[in-house]
C-alpha cells in the first residue's frame, strides 16, 4: 500500500495554498482561481517551472517566490494536524500490508511531519522529492517506490487526494483510491480513481471485506 502525504496523511493542502497565495501576492503574480486546483499534488519546483514559462520570470524572481512560499509555510507548519483517522489507519494497515510513502514533498518537510506524527518506522520505503526528477502527474515517484518494494504495479494500492496524484497512480499501473479531502467524489472518479472514499473508516471497511 502506497500513501501520498499532503492531503492524505496530513491536512496541509490549505496551508500550501495560503503560502502560495502569499508568495504570489508579494511578488506581483496574479493567478486565476481555477489554477490553484491544478497545483495540488505538484511540488514547488514543478510549480515554479510552469510559472517561469507562463510569466517569463527571471531566476531571481523564481527564487524569491520559493523563498516567500517556504517562509510563510514554515512559520505555520507546527500547527498542522493529521487527516482525521489517518494515523489510526496507518497503524492498522501496518499490521496487514507492506507500506510505502511516495510524496512530492522535500526531505526536510517529509521528515518533519513523519517525526511529528511518529510514523516513520511504519513505512518500509519512503520516496520524496530528492529522488524524483519528474513531478506528478508523472508516475515516476510511484515507479521508483514500486522498484524499491520489488513489487508489480497490479499488486499495489495507492491512496491519493489530488488529480495529479491519481493520474500518476493510474499511469504507474496501480489500483488508485481517491480520498475526498481536496476534491469531490465526482472529480476523483472522472480522473480515474478505481475507488473513492470519504474517509479512512470507509477505506478500512472496504479492505477488511476484501
Amino acid at each position: 500500500m502506497i500513501f501520498d502525504m499532503d492531503g492524505v496523511l496530513v491536512d496541509s493542502e490549505p496551508l500550501h495554498e495560503r503560502a502560495k497565495r502569499e508568495a504570489f501576492r508579494k511578488t506581483g503574480i496574479v493567478l486565476p482561481e481555477e489554477r490553484f486546483a491544478t497545483l495540488i499534488g505538484r511540488g514547488d519546483e514543478a510549480m515554479l517551472k510552469d510559472l517561469v514559462s507562463e510569466f517569463s520570470l527571471s531566476a531571481e524572481q523564481s527564487a524569491e517566490i520559493l523563498r516567500q512560499k517556504n517562509a510563510f509555510y514554515e512559520s505555520s507548519e507546527s500547527t498542522l494536524r493529521p487527516i482525521p483517522g489517518a494515523l489510526d489507519f496507518v497503524h492498522w494497515s501496518h499490521r496487514h500490508f507492506r507500506l510505502a510513502l511516495a510524496t512530492s514533498a522535500s526531505p526536510r518537510y517529509r521528515h518533519f511531519l513523519m517525526k511529528k506524527f511518529d510514523i516513520e518506522s511504519l513505512f518500509e520505503v519512503v520516496v520524496d522529492a530528492a529522488l524524483v526528477k519528474a513531478p506528478k502527474p508523472s508516475p515516476e515517484v510511484f515507479e521508483i517506490t514500486l522498484k524499491k518494494l520489488s513489487l508489480e504495479p497490479t499488486t499495489c494500492l495507492i491512496i491519493e487526494d489530488s488529480i495529479n496524484g491519481l493520474v500518476a497512480a493510474k499511469q504507474a499501473g496501480c489500483f488508485a483510491v481517491g480520498i475526498t479531502t481536496s476534491f469531490s467524489s465526482q472529480i476523483l472518479r472522472s480522473t480515474g480513481a478505481d475507488l473513492v472514499v470519504q474517509n479512512f473508516a470507509q477505506l478500512k471497511s472496504h479492505l477488511a471485506e476484501a
